[in-house]
Order: C-alpha cells, then sequence, then structure tokens
C-alpha cells in the first residue's frame, strides 16, 4: 500500500498566477492525484523579517528571536514529507520573498530534515546557464540539513509572458 506524503509548497513569487504559480499548480495536481496531501504557502501573503545575524538561535537554543510568520512556516516544514520551493528568476537569483525565507531557516538547522526536495523555477531565459545561480542556491540551501533528497528541479525556461 502506498503511504500518502505531507507536500508543502512554497511559492515565492509576488505575483500569485504567474507562470511559476502556473508550474507549481501542475505539481499540486499531479501529487494529488498520486493520494498526496498538499498545502501551498505564498510567501507574498506572509510577514517573514530578515536575518539580523543576532545569532540568538545558535547560542540561546530557542530558535528565531524574531516573532513573524516564519514561525508557522518553519513548523510545516518540519512536519512536511515533501518540500517544493518556487520562484521566477529574479536578475539570475530568487525572488527577495524566498530569500529572506532560506536565510530565516538558518534558526532550524537541527529541526528540518530527511525531505523530499524539489525546486521549479520559471524565467525568461532559454537556456539553463540562466538558472544556475538559483539551482546553486537550492543545493547549497538543502545541503545544510540532515537527509536532505533531491529530487527533480523544474526549468520554465523562456516563461518571459504569462502563461509562456
Amino acid at each position: 500500500m502506498k503511504t500518502s506524503k505531507q507536500v508543502l509548497v512554497i511559492e515565492g513569487s509576488p505575483r500569485k498566477h504567474g507562470n511559476t504559480g502556473l508550474l507549481s499548480d501542475e505539481f499540486i495536481k499531479g501529487a494529488e492525484e498520486a493520494g498526496h496531501a498538499t498545502e501551498k504557502i505564498y510567501l507574498s501573503e506572509k510577514n517573514i523579517g530578515y536575518c539580523v545575524d543576532c545569532e540568538v538561535c545558535q547560542t540561546e537554543g530557542g530558535g528565531c528571536a524574531k516573532k513573524d510568520d516564519f514561525q508557522e512556516i518553519k513548523d510545516k516544514i518540519a512536519a512536511c514529507d515533501v518540500l517544493v520551493l518556487v520562484s521566477p528568476v529574479y536578475y539570475y537569483s530568487v525572488t527577495a520573498q524566498l530569500k529572506t525565507l532560506i536565510d530565516r531557516t538558518y534558526s532550524a538547522l537541527t529541526e528540518i530534515s530527511g525531505k523530499e526536495c524539489y525546486l521549479i523555477i520559471a524565467g525568461a531565459g532559454d537556456q539553463e546557464k540562466y538558472f544556475q545561480t538559483i539551482i546553486d542556491t537550492y543545493h547549497g540551501f538543502i545541503g545544510c540539513f540532515s537527509d536532505m533528497k533531491d529530487k527533480v528541479i523544474i526549468l520554465g525556461l523562456g516563461a518571459q509572458a504569462k502563461g509562456a
């Protein structure tokens, strides 16, 4: 019997129904058709402050000192089986919203582990080389945690216009 997984999709685009949204919606559709539970978080709707390198999380063992929507998202990341990061390409990188979340997970290095990880990115570039910085960021991010499994990277090449 196949076990259902909890799939958490974190949408980094500030535009809710853009190209990355279309791609992540299709990913969710496939996951649900396979019997998995899904949740999508739109970072543009969340209040997540920047990491200020106060080191409270590392020296006092109490997690991040900032109290904002990050705590809720961190708990969902820790609880999920599958983590999907989604972002359009913004000057060869992820959006500020997604980068802020990635930076804040520094406070949760021991709380997040054992996830199947996917990356979905879309951008106007028509070659993979234009996406490499994001791919490197993703690999660096999941490499900071224990037992994270890089499953698939989905590239939306040449996606300048919506629906391209």
